[in-house]
């Protein structure tokens, strides 16, 4: 009788999977709501892997909003196609991560937790923020006029993004949204 030799056990696997599971239960039910036993079962682990890899609920929450924008790519361009650009990334991310986004995690917890809201507002100026006032100035803005067109895109952002994702709108034509808020950010540059 031959015994089936056993899989060694993949760490990294499981941890990702542990976090995805995490965005996911974060995401549809909130901080609050969301118990590691439902993450766990989710990932198919037992709890005691979330506490041993991430200290329990809280770590969990911080590993699994850890977010970063590749805004650089999205910003590269001439000025008359910044909102084209910047809309087709927004409704892309959208579109394409669906509940797993940790910048969602991160906008449905702001109203739970202080913490999230503190870590919110802190990655929204260093990863939105300050790389479009940069991108602004590099067109000719000065100082002053570059950061109010930055701070008024990046409010008119997060509102959308509160409006469609957190209050969990349907996003309805992904085409038309994409078109509105490419106009919308388009103006937002470039009114007198």
């Amino acid at each position: 009788m031959e015994t089936a030799t056993p899989q060694p056990k993949d760490a990294s696997r499981t941890r990702e999977r542990i976090l995805g599971a995490a965005r996911r239960e974060f995401a549809r039910a909130g901080f609050a709501r969301a118990t590691v036993r439902a993450i766990a079962t989710a990932a198919q682990v037992s709890p005691n892997l979330i506490t041993r890899y991430f200290g329990g609920k809280d770590g969990l929450f911080v590993a699994a909003t850890e977010v970063h924008l590749a805004l650089d790519r999205m910003f590269d361009g001439p000025r008359h196609s910044l909102g084209r650009r910047m809309a087709h990334g927004i409704v892309d991310r959208w579109t394409g991560m669906e509940g797993e986004d940790p910048l969602l995690v991160l906008l449905r917890a702001a109203g739970e937790r202080g913490e999230a809201a503190e870590a919110l507002a802190t990655f929204l100026d260093r990863e939105s923020l300050e790389p479009l006032r940069r991108q602004l100035l590099g067109y000719g803005m000065t100082e002053e006029e570059a950061l109010a067109r930055a701070r008024a895109i990046d409010a008119f952002i997060l509102g959308i993004s509160a409006r469609l994702r957190v209050l969990r709108d349907d996003l309805g034509d992904s085409a038309a949204l994409e078109h509105w808020i490419a106009g919308t950010i388009q103006r937002l540059v470039d009114a007198p």
